[in-house]
């Protein structure tokens, strides 16, 4: 699909892969509606091709809030909505029965889900309404605009302790293929990314051992941990690929996470 002067809706687009993600589509001349609990860098709020929509995921009127002024904007700006890169998320880690024999929180259960799996959704409706009334793209597919979740290695085999967030992640990449389906009469294409391991604030408290113990073992090849501007590439391919729809993508280095660290 065409991004030049398109607007796009990037939850968690302040840091970590949703702002590269920004940076990436303000290269291509699109606009691009932030919507997170913390205000993006200087750098991106300062541009006018950024607006910023403080959203706390779990709370829906302030995702309706945030959605209803990205569509004024687009008014404004004459640049119509594209689509929705759900960069959002939390990582939380507790066994199901933990050292002293009790159960998983269930404050931690319902916090994961309503952040990554029900705030992603909740988003994604909501933008919905609009998106399937800008006029389609010219030409045999007639297309509309993306969705893009973001779902986790954890999707396919989360380590000891990440029950909760397994379940978020593996919610996400089962409801791509039939959204994909509901939304194909409207020429609204649906995509998952599934990263492995990156360098992001998720990461960034890794211990030296569990980073050394991923990388050696859980990374095939580059034996790294990925970079936000290689997500954002990804987002751009999907972007660019009319015929990608329905899918999960991984994007791992070929790494599958280990049993554990």
């Amino acid at each position: 699909m065409k991004v030049e002067n398109r607007t796009f809706i990037v939850s968690g687009g302040s840091s970590g892969l949703g702002a590269a993600t920004v940076q990436d589509l303000l290269a291509r001349n699109a606009y691009v509606s932030i919507l997170d609990r913390s205000p993006p860098p200087e750098e991106l709020k300062s541009s006018s091709r950024v607006r910023y929509f403080a959203v706390d995921i779990r709370e829906v009127d302030q995702i309706n809030k945030g959605v209803e002024g990205t569509v004024e904007w687009t008014k404004e700006t004459s640049a119509p909505l594209g689509g929705v890169v759900n960069c959002a998320g939390v990582a939380v880690a507790a066994k199901i029965i933990d050292s002293h024999n009790e159960p998983h929180s269930l404050d931690l259960w319902d916090f994961a889900i309503a952040v990554n799996l029900t705030g992603t959704f909740n988003l994604t409706r909501l933008a919905l309404k609009h998106l399937v009334k800008v006029a389609p793209e010219e030409g045999p597919d007639g297309e509309r605009g993306v969705i893009i979740f973001v779902a986790s290695a954890a999707a396919y085999e989360g380590q000891p302790g990440q029950t909760a967030y397994a379940a978020t992640k593996g919610g996400i990449r089962s409801m791509t293929l039939p959204m994909a389906r509901d939304l194909a009469r409207h020429g609204v294409r649906v995509v998952t990314i599934a990263p492995g391991v990156f360098d992001s604030s998720m990461t960034a408290n890794f211990s030296p051992k569990a980073r050394k113990s991923l990388e050696n073992e859980g990374i095939i090849y580059p034996r790294r941990f990925g970079q936000p501007y290689e997500f954002a590439g990804t987002v751009r391919w999907i972007l660019d690929t009319p015929y990608i729809n329905g899918e999960t993508i991984r994007l791992s280095g070929a790494g599958r996470l280990p049993g554990k660290l």
